[in-house]
């Protein structure tokens, strides 16, 4: 298979990184391949991933080759669905490793997920193999790949991988160096926000979150009353109508955000899930968060956002309690207090991961052959 631009390109070393499917693998693999080629221009980037996910149009976007491999969707627990792996991984490890000898792949870095793992397999005996794990509690791929990798990497103490350093986790440098009371003014024209009233960010994911869609739209008239701009990301497969109020700050819907620097920057608070990398984007920024943890997987939501509640920098509701009255009796008296939320600002801000890009890219380099 050849790469998205058709062409491949055989000198110097080569790092392939593994982090297909949601934005959250894939940002923080990019983020590592921006360090990477920051510190050292003599290696080249080769990401992995599936025809269906995200990183079809934000790898490329981004500069850097993708080649595709099968999907190979994972059970979150250990299961007898685990027995049949197997079957389903056998054709793409084999791919997998016909492209690490294309590529004479000198090192893999996985970060979870249906593309890490059969990753890991393919390189396993053959190419010296780095494990990122972001959440507060690992997934399976990577719990199977810390088995036989050269070093473990995560984010927070506690992940359930006890080789792992602990680094953060790798984000933008347009994220680790925004300033958005800089960006505030560009930020709200992009967006076509009112230019001064306190403004509330829903964002669900990179797909969306229908009980956020809901409770917060089921609010619109109540934030519109109350003087509150909302720029809401409801999915692109989900649509969203919402009702408004004569002569109040807008409630701007899109169907994703391209630009989540400006949207961070235009934003007083985000209402939003606690993936990992939302959590250490919108602490890194100093952005006041309300958490709604997805209510599925092995709880690691839940437990990526408390260390920054703990911290006074965010609130967590439960998706079951996230209800339009529940955004009225928290959001609504949140955003109208400006100095309490300058003070969650100011403790999010303390808890972010400012260097882990850097740091993951140097305990790459430490492993890599050739």
């Amino acid at each position: 298979m050849n790469g998205q631009d058709g062409t491949i390109s055989t000198t110097g070393p080569c790092v392939v990184v593994a982090g297909g499917g949601t934005a959250g693998h894939i940002e923080p693999a990019l983020a590592l391949a921006d360090a990477v080629r920051r510190l050292r221009p003599d290696v080249r980037v080769v990401a992995l991933g599936t025809a269906r996910g995200l990183e079809t149009k934000i790898v490329p976007a981004r500069g850097y080759q993708l080649e595709l491999i099968p999907p190979v969707p994972l059970p979150r627990k250990p299961s007898p669905d685990l027995l049949k792996l197997p079957l389903k991984v056998r054709g793409a490890i084999k791919q997998t490793r016909e492209i690490f000898e294309r590529h004479r792949a000198s090192v893999v870095v996985g970060f979870g997920g249906y593309v890490a793992l059969p990753a890991y397999l393919a390189a396993r005996g053959r190419v010296p193999i780095v494990v990122h794990e972001a959440n507060a509690r690992s997934g399976l791929a990577n719990k199977v790949g810390a088995k036989f990798a050269a070093a473990v990497a995560a984010a927070v103490p506690g992940s359930g991988l006890p080789q792992a350093e602990v680094l953060g986790i790798p984000l933008r440098r347009s994220i680790t160096s925004l300033d958005r009371a800089a960006l505030r003014e560009e930020a709200r024209r992009h967006f076509g926000l009112h230019p001064s009233a306190p403004t509330l960010l829903v964002v669900g994911g990179s797909q969306g979150a229908q009980s956020l869609n809901n409770a917060v739209a089921g609010a619109a008239v109540a934030l519109g009353q109350a003087g509150i701009g909302v720029l809401h990301a409801h999915g692109p497969k989900n649509s969203l109508a919402v009702q408004g109020v004569p002569g109040a700050p807008i409630y701007q819907p899109v169907p994703y955000l391209e630009r989540m620097d400006l949207a961070y920057a235009a934003a007083d608070v985000i209402l939003c899930r606690s993936g990992a990398m939302t959590v250490a984007e919108a602490s890194a920024v100093g952005l006041p968060a309300v958490y709604v943890p997805l209510p599925h997987g092995n709880g690691e939501q839940a437990l990526n956002g408390q260390p920054i509640v703990d911290a006074g920098g965010a609130l967590m509701i439960n998706d079951a309690d996230l209800t339009p009255q529940a955004v009225i009796d928290t959001v609504i008296p949140l955003l109208r207090d400006g100095e309490r939320i300058a003070k969650m600002g100011a403790a999010a801000q303390g808890s972010g991961h400012r260097e882990a890009d850097e740091a993951l890219a140097r305990m790459v380099f430490g492993v890599m052959k050739g």
